[in-house]
């Protein structure tokens, strides 16, 4: 499959191609999700239960044949290899997600499509999630991840032409936030108190604070947040999203960087970008973000906010 970036598509006729399976019908009313200008990766539960009515398809069904839209967000440049990702969450709602490389920077800040989705899922403050469809059976590095969704392991993953598996069964005798002492993964949302920094009042910083303040970080207690804003005026948001593995935690500016992509932006649309992130804290999230910027963004301009626990 090509690597066509979504925003740049006719969405109209794309899809006719991507879901052909689907009525004209159908196709019209993903694509007003589609159009929307406030579009988010995030399909509502009540379009994906007309849009499965329409179909006559399961929601399950539904899930695996959105990929081929899912997988349009894939941003690849170094492996060429597309994978897609639609997470539901416990509202019904549907998630789009896609991997995502950055060239000139380490694989280790890859974001991988199962991530993409959740992260997805996560910023649109889910309860919980109780399936994700991908294109291929999730890397080792992934289902880590997903386990921290829900170290329950009930987490159905579907793949196409496959029967549908619990997690815990792609990943026996898991290692979870209960080794560490801890009772619950990272769904749902858990606000931290965090401060506001004195003497900031612009949106992007607050919107950083926002995230920061919404981020999961039990093991390092290092909360941080990032929002990325864009020429076209959106403001991207991104959390710390920790993992008991460590390596499989998302950084802030990944979680925005998904968002902002399946929002239908590109990097050269990156005009501003807040990191707000607690003070004195054990890891700083500052050096991989201008790194990242650097190699994806050079002219965006990057503030640096500390903050604090409210007392």
């Amino acid at each position: 499959m090509k690597w066509t970036p979504a925003n740049a598509m006719d969405l109209k006729g794309e899809l006719s191609k991507l879901l052909p399976q689907f009525s004209e019908k159908s196709r019209d009313r993903l694509l007003r999700v589609l159009q929307d200008p406030g579009f988010s990766g995030q399909i509502s539960a009540s379009e994906v239960a007309a849009l499965a009515e329409s179909e006559h398809r399961t929601v399950t069904a539904l899930m695996v044949e959105l990929l081929p839209l899912a997988r349009t967000y894939s941003r690849p440049p170094i492996s060429n290899y597309l994978v897609g990702a639609v997470a539901r969450g416990s509202s019904g709602d549907f998630y789009l997600g896609a991997n995502i490389e950055f060239p000139g920077h380490s694989l280790g800040f890859s974001v991988h499509g199962e991530q993409s989705a959740l992260s997805n899922a996560y910023m649109h403050s889910e309860r919980g999630v109780s399936a994700i469809a991908v294109t291929a059976a999730p890397c080792g590095h992934c289902r880590q991840f997903i386990n921290e969704m829900s170290p329950s392991g009930d987490i159905e993953v579907l793949i196409a032409d496959n029967p549908a598996v619990k997690l815990a069964a792609l990943l026996p005798m898991a290692f979870g936030p209960k080794d560490l002492g801890f009772k619950d993964g990272a769904l749902p949302v858990k606000e931290v108190n965090l401060a506001r920094p004195k003497g900031q009042s612009d949106d992007l910083t607050l919107a950083a604070l926002e995230a920061a303040r919404n981020s999961y970080a039990p093991y390092t207690k290092a909360h941080s947040g990032i929002a990325i804003g864009t020429q076209s005026g959106r403001i991207h948001k991104g959390a710390y999203i920790e993992n008991v593995a460590f390596n499989p935690s998302l950084s802030p500016l990944q979680t925005a960087l998904a968002a902002l992509i399946v929002a239908g932006e590109t990097y050269s649309a990156i005009s501003r970008v807040a990191l707000v992130e607690l003070e004195s804290a054990v890891i700083s999230q500052k050096s991989v973000t201008e790194a990242a910027l650097g190699a994806i963004a050079p002219p965006a301009r990057l503030q640096v906010v500390r903050t604090t626990i409210a007392v």
